[in-house]
Order: C-alpha cells, then structure tokens, then sequence
C-alpha cells in the first residue's frame, strides 16, 4: 500500500514534520517544559517552507537538500536572539533520503559537508554559547541522518542481490531442466530409429520374398510370413518398451523389460541370418558386466550396421561382427564382402540415390540417418567411429566405447 502510493506518504511525512518542528519551537531545550516559548512568525514560515520542500524529496533528493539547508542557514541567521524552530530537522530528513538514494561515498561526502556547514552556521549565528547543545545536536541529527540512509540503502541492495540470486538460480534449473528434455527426446528418437529401421527392413525383404515365391514355393513363402510376423512383433514390442519410457509414474502398464544389450545379440544375429544375411560373430562368450549406455549402444551399433549391410550390399553379401573386449574400452567391428563385387549375382536392390555402388552406407541427403544417429550414439559417450569402403570391396564400421565416460558437465561442447 506505501509503496503503491509514494507521493501520498510524502504528503504525509511533510505534514508531520511541520507539526514536529513547529511544536519544538515551543520547548524549552533546557528543561521538561513545554509551552513557555513560542516560535515566531518567521520560524514558522520557514519551517513551513521547508516541510513542503520534504514532499518532493523522492524526485528531487539533492535539491531538497539544498533547500532545507539553506532555509536551516536563514533560519540561524534572522532569529539568532530569538527562540526559533529547529529547521535543521527537515534538512536532516532530505539527508536521510538522498543517502537511502545514492552510493556510500556520495553519502559521507555529501553527508559530511552537510553536517560541517550547518554545524558551523549554528556556531557562528545560532543562540549563544556556541557549544550549546542547540548547535551540537545539529551536527549529531546530520550525522545520524547520514548513517540511516546509508544502512537503509545497504539492506535494499543486500535484498535485491538475494532475489536476483534466487531468480538466476530459477532460469539455470528452468533451462537445465529444457536442455535435458531435448537430450532425452534425441535419445528417444534415436531409440524408435534404430528399431523401426531395423525391423521394417527385415519385414520388407521377406515380405518380397513371399510375394516372389507364392505361387511357385508356397512352402517357402509361408515360412517368409512367419519371420515377417515375428519381426513385426518384435518391432511392436520394443517400440512398446521405448514409447513406455514417455508415460508418467501413474499411467498403468508401465515397461519392465530391459534395454536390449549384447547379451541378446545371438537372437538379433539370428534374425539377419532368417532374413537371407550370413552373419559370421566373433565376440567373447562373456558378454555381460558392461555399463549400461555401453551395452547398448553397442548392440544398437551392430543392429544398424548389419541393417544397412542388408539393405545396400549385394546379393549373397556376408557380414563380419567382431567384438572385442579390453580393460578400458569395448571395440565393435562390422564388415560386409560387397556381395555382387566379391563375385555374387547382381543385387535386386535399387543403387543408392546418388549414384554410388551398393555397399556403401553414406548417408544420401534428405535421408540416410542410420550413420548420423550411430555417430551421436557413441560421441555422447565419448567414444569413436570409423567408416568407410574396404580396399576389397565391401564396407566397414568400426566403433570403439570407453568404458569409463566422462561426466557431462566435463566434456567439451
């Protein structure tokens, strides 16, 4: 309510010390006694002029300070025999507000000057002796006034710092909270990439197997619509799995199925090799014990390169998967033989849509995310990719992941 209406309590403040200054006229300054005095006509006008002055002093702190001073000094000089209001009381109020306004040295420079010149004016014009108490305490009030504001002025910015602290403190775990929603959207996304990639492609080769072998190997084209079907429930299911990690705490059926790791990576390996894809592996027979985002990301590396060694590399291509294990890193190595370069029929895959050979995995642009989201995949861990061609023919992945990952906030942007 004060603050809403400043002027007002200005207003206010004025009135009262007009009524304060004009009611000390009549008191005696060496006794109890009230009434005995009265100030003259004079010291009112001039107190009344200086309470005025006092209901600008927001607006205008230095020049009511000023004023006051200088009708304090007239005061002192027209009623030096008379009893007379003590004015200096205005002055140091308009002193008060220009300390709570203005910096520490601009406040004892300015407080001090005060202090000085009224204290001197009442010395040499103000009732007699000259250190009587009248002219001391004129020193005493200034410097007072002087030490409030300059505290008064020092807990508002004391105050202020500890809300700017406090809404700093807000925006940081405002935008910490953004910058990890995005990462975890990237590694939602990255998720539902590498298993609907993987899946749908597989779904799609038997699909055209079946179509092509219908009618002259029914046999075998049944056996086609089964491994479609258990591909396209395997893609249902960790789609399910991934999607279940966006619900919240409360919605019902959340997902209790683990991430997929090397330790599965039999059955994806005999998934490709269902699909028409031999798939030689070579990894130790312990393939458990790694952190979690390493185990992974590797099974998720492999899955996307034998995905694209199925899906650019010729007919009767073979693939490779090497894993290696060492004390601070887990290498995985995927390599494919070209298919139709290594002397194999010609492939029934259309060539890539920039014209390049079939069994390289460059990304075309507008498409081709599979490498991207692979690089991303092992930079997060501070990991390495290699990729490329064989001098042979043929294509080659090659990703090493360190098994001790720096924390976040040290790796470099």
């Amino acid at each position: 309510m004060v603050r809403a209406h400043p002027t007002a309590l200005d207003v206010v403040l004025a009135v009262a010390a007009f009524i304060a200054i004009v009611s000390a006229g009549f008191a005696d300054p060496r006794g109890s006694r009230f009434g005995v005095r009265e100030p003259t006509a004079s010291g009112v006008v001039l107190a009344f002029l200086a309470a005025t002055a006092l209901a600008l002093r927001r607006r205008y702190p230095r020049t009511v300070l000023a004023v006051t001073g200088v009708l304090t000094v007239a005061e002192l000089l027209t009623q030096a025999s008379a009893h007379h209001p003590p004015v200096a009381g205005a002055a140091a109020v308009a002193l008060y507000t220009l300390a709570s306004r203005t910096d520490r040295p601009t406040t004892w420079r300015v407080g001090a000057l005060t202090a000085v010149t009224l204290t001197a004016a009442a010395m040499l014009f103000g009732p007699r002796p000259w250190y009587g108490q009248e002219n001391l305490a004129i020193f005493a009030w200034t410097g007072m006034a002087a030490a409030a504001g300059d505290a008064v002025r020092s807990r508002r910015a004391f105050v202020a710092a500890i809300r700017e602290r406090a809404e700093r403190a807000e925006r940081t775990r405002e935008e910490e909270a953004r910058r990890r929603v995005a990462e975890e959207r990237m590694r939602i996304a990255r998720e539902l990439h590498d298993v609907v990639a993987h899946h749908i492609a597989l779904v799609n080769v038997q699909a055209g197997v079946a179509s092509h072998v219908m009618d002259s190997r029914p046999d075998q084209a049944k056996q086609a619509l089964a491994h479609v079907r258990e591909a396209s429930r395997s893609a249902l299911d960790e789609l399910r799995a991934t999607v279940g990690l966006l619900r919240q705490s409360g919605d019902p059926q959340a997902p209790t199925e683990p991430a997929p790791g090397l330790g599965v990576l039999d059955q994806l390996i005999d998934g490709f090799v269902r699909a028409g894809l031999p798939v030689e592996l070579e990894a130790p027979q312990r393939r458990t014990g790694l952190p979690a985002a390493v185990d992974l990301t590797a099974y998720r590396v492999v899955q996307e390169a034998l995905t694209n060694v199925h899906k650019h590399a010729g007919a009767g291509a073979r693939a490779h998967v090497r894993i290696v294990r060492a004390r601070d890193a887990v290498t995985v190595t995927v390599l494919d033989d070209g298919g139709s370069r290594a002397g194999g029929s010609p492939s029934p895959e259309p060539p890539a849509p920039d014209g390049r050979p079939s069994g390289t995995e460059t990304p075309a642009p507008g498409g081709g995310h599979g490498l991207i989201g692979m690089r991303e995949r092992v930079t997060a861990l501070d990991g390495t990719v290699e990729t490329g061609p064989r001098a042979n023919g043929g294509f080659q992945v090659r990703v090493r992941l360190p098994l001790q990952t720096a924390p976040m906030g040290e790796r470099g942007c």
